[in-house]
């Protein structure tokens, strides 16, 4: 089964102070040899590029060259799509926003949540426990699930 995998996961890889930084980086290790069909959202991969450079929350910030690096690295990979909004994307939206209330924070991750359903994904891997509020998503966190241990 095809799925995506939030920002979270690649920021946690990419900060080695981190508590969950070795776990993370085993589990997109893994994403990344595995051949299954893996989507990514340019939302997620903007807010990576945003957060990771950012030296207000990154302790030790990548320069953009490395984030950008980072994210090529994934580019590149056969198995790896990024999804863009369709024309029924403000639909799905207006449906989870609808469904659960939507406002702050929780925008950028009903953006993902819709661009995902838009495209038939319904699995994302992800610490983030606020994705657990959109209706027909399965979510997975690969950093306290046991079948993902590293």
């Amino acid at each position: 089964m095809s799925y995506s995998v939030d920002a979270n996961l690649f920021l946690y890889a990419s900060d080695s102070s981190n508590p969950y930084h070795a776990r993370a980086a085993v589990f997109l290790k893994r994403c990344m040899a595995n051949p299954e069909l893996w989507y990514l959202t340019w939302p997620t991969l903007m807010a990576y590029l945003r957060i990771s450079t950012h030296p207000s929350i990154f302790a030790h910030p990548l320069s953009p060259d490395e984030a950008m690096e980072n994210v090529e690295k994934l580019l590149v990979l056969p198995h790896v799509r990024v999804l863009a909004e369709t024309r029924d994307f403000w639909n799905r939206y207006r449906v989870l926003a609808d469904a659960t209330p939507v406002r702050g924070n929780l925008v950028p991750d009903a953006h993902v949540a819709a661009l995902l359903k838009s495209h038939g994904i319904i699995r994302i891997f992800s610490n983030d426990r606020d994705f657990r509020k959109f209706p027909g998503l399965e979510v997975i966190d690969p950093l306290t699930d046991p079948n993902f241990g590293t």
